[in-house]
C-alpha cells in the first residue's frame, strides 16, 4: 500500500484491490441493467405480439382477424374499392412504405378513408399492420378516373422489406400476396 496526504497533511493509507462504487463502476453497472432490462422487456413485447397474430396465421389469412375485409384478387379491387395497385415499394431508407393506386371509379375509390375500412398494408411473413399514414397524410377532395395517388405509411422496424409480400387493405377489400419493390 502506499500512502497520500490528507487534507490535515498526515499520511493515509490507500487500500488496493477494491472497487469504489462511484463515478465510472456505477455508470457501468446502471448502463448495463438499462440494456438487461431492454432485451428483457422487448422479449417480452415480442412473444406477446407474436402469440396475437397466431390466431390470424391459424386462420388461413395473413391479415389479422380484425382488418380483415373480403379477399379479393388484384382485377376484382377495382370493382370493390374502385382503385387498381400500381406499386408497394420500400422507400426512406426503408423506413417508408409507399402505396401508388390508380383510380378505376372514383365514386367507390371516396371509401379509402372510411374510418370503418382505413388503409393498411400488412406484411404476410410477420402479420404486422402497418397503418399509420406519414404525418396522417390522406387525399382530401374529389378522385378522378385515371389518376394515380398515394399513400405513405410509416414503416416501424422497417418490418416490410423488399422482395416481401404483403395484404394491401383498401376501401372495402383486401388484395394479397401483392409483391414489395
Amino acid at each position: 500500500m502506499s500512502d497520500s496526504p490528507d487534507r490535515g497533511g498526515t499520511t493515509v493509507p490507500r487500500r488496493r484491490g477494491r472497487w469504489r462504487w462511484g463515478g465510472r463502476h456505477a455508470r457501468l453497472a446502471g448502463g448495463l441493467t438499462g440494456v438487461v432490462l431492454a432485451i428483457a422487456l422487448t422479449g417480452i413485447a415480442l412473444s406477446t405480439w407474436r402469440a396475437s397474430t397466431d390466431d390470424a396465421e391459424t386462420a388461413g389469412s395473413p391479415v389479422p382477424a380484425a382488418w380483415a375485409r373480403p379477399v379479393v384478387d388484384a382485377d376484382a379491387l377495382g370493382q370493390h374499392s374502385g382503385v387498381r395497385i400500381t406499386r408497394v415499394a420500400v422507400t426512406g431508407g426503408g423506413g417508408l412504405v409507399d402505396l401508388r393506386f390508380t383510380v378505376v371509379d372514383p365514386e367507390l375509390a371516396n371509401s379509402l378513408h372510411d374510418e370503418d375500412t382505413p388503409p393498411a398494408v400488412v406484411d404476410e411473413q410477420t402479420g404486422l399492420v402497418v397503418h399509420e399514414l406519414l404525418m396522417n397524410h390522406s387525399h382530401t377532395g374529389a378522385y378522378k378516373t385515371g389518376v394515380t395517388y398515394y399513400l405513405v405509411f410509416e414503416n416501424p422496424g422497417n418490418w416490410i422489406h423488399r422482395g416481401g409480400r404483403v395484404s394491401v387493405l383498401l376501401g372495402k377489400a383486401q388484395v394479397e400476396h401483392v409483391a414489395v419493390r
